[in-house]
């Protein structure tokens, strides 16, 4: 037995050779923008990990999914950041075709055959703003509906070939007969999208998170998904779905990477005993916790606030390992490690950017406080 196993053997079993490639890669020619992690992933056949076996995919279930992750994030982890937002993505597609029974289905068996990317256009990176608010409107016209904004940052901005978006849609029939939220899928040709450079930082470049701009870009009512929220606040079961996957998947990924950085302790026998165990038993607690939560998604029951606070509980978990994590972890490896190249301050950079997803700490504390008191889970 050794660390990391379960997960890379997932990894493994769906995408069979993937492990080894990017292990074989310098991890700045994997972490640059354009560079071949995303190729290699698509060519193993990852887009298609979360679309069931009845519409050609491969049919992971949840806890696979996020073990899975984990040795992506622990080899590349600008991919596993991206491919969360694919897989995100996949898995509301899923839930939105639960529900409506309607074309999503044509969508999955496209991205499964086809091993299109679809990047993910909801509400990131703006402090103390809803993870509900969308900077993209949309308005009827005709037989079209028509969407205009923008989404910064976007991953897989470069690659993408669907993009799928909360839109405020304007029809006079949300509540009170307000705009209400709605999630797009667009191919990536569409006309009015364009891609503008937005990230400036070295740290996950690979994940191609730039602008996204849509300006009269026009689809087909077929392609927008309705969603309205609940009279207490609450997410209605789409927007739910996603939100719990977002979390555990992002919690895997990032759990992923000071993994990486745990492993080089354990395999290099640094610091004490005690401290290698130390490190061990707080990332795998935390992991043991996703994957818990993933569980639950697999039994087929109904995702609810309860299994959405689940959720949050756990990510915010593997936050707070991460964070504590990856300065024992530097220590113990020591400061020639840490000069000797780029590696290991690096892989510790990119494990702290897991507070910059949504929902931040701040933003969803009275809302699991309210919750864990017998209130309604509103993070809007």
């Amino acid at each position: 037995m050794r660390f990391l196993e379960r997960e890379r053997t997932a990894l493994e079993r769906f995408l069979p050779g993937l492990d080894g490639r990017l292990a074989a890669l310098p991890q700045d020619e994997l972490e640059r923008p354009g560079g071949p992690a995303l190729g290699l992933f698509k060519e193993a056949g990852g887009a298609g990990l979360l679309v069931p076996s009845e519409h050609k995919g491969l049919g992971a279930s949840a806890v696979e999914a996020v073990r899975l992750q984990r040795a992506v994030g622990s080899r590349a982890p600008s991919l596993a950041v991206a491919t969360t937002m694919h897989h995100f993505s996949v898995a509301g597609l899923i839930q939105a075709y639960e529900v409506t029974k309607g074309l999503e289905w044509m969508l999955l068996e496209a991205v499964a055959e086809q091993r299109l990317l679809m990047a993910s256009g909801f509400a990131e990176g703006r402090s103390g703003q809803s993870i509900l608010a969308s900077s993209i409107t949309a308005v009827q016209d005709g037989d079209d509906i028509v969407l205009n904004g923008a989404k910064k940052p976007c991953s897989l901005s470069a690659s993408m070939d669907l993009l799928t978006a909360s839109v405020l849609l304007d029809t006079g029939t949300g509540t009170d007969g307000g705009p209400r939220l709605a999630v797009a899928v667009i191919p990536a040709t569409t006309p009015g999208i364009s891609v503008h450079p937005f990230w400036g930082s070295t740290v996950l470049a690979g994940a191609e998170s730039d602008e996204v701009r849509l300006r009269d870009v026009r689809v087909s009512p077929d392609m927008v998904v309705r969603t309205e929220r609940g009279e207490d606040g609450s997410m209605d079961p789409v927007q739910t779905v996603g939100f719990v996957w977002f979390e555990l998947l992002m919690a895997a990924s990032y759990l992923g990477m000071a993994s990486a950085l745990a492993e080089r302790v354990l395999d290099r026998r640094k610091g004490d005993p005690a401290e290698r165990a130390r490190i061990l038993v707080e990332l795998e607690a935390a992991m043991g916790g996703v994957t818990d939560a993933a569980s639950v998604l697999d039994t087929g029951g109904p995702v609810g606030q309860a299994e959405l606070a689940q959720s949050l509980v756990c990510r915010f978990a593997a936050q707070a390992a991460v964070d504590r994590v990856v300065p024992r972890c530097l220590e113990a490896l020591g400061g020639m490690s840490y000069i000797s190249g780029d590696e290991t301050s690096y892989l510790a950079a990119c494990a702290g950017a897991l507070k910059f997803h949504p929902p931040s700490f701040g933003w969803a504390a009275e809302a699991l406080s309210t919750a864990y008191a017998g209130g309604p889970l509103v993070l809007g």
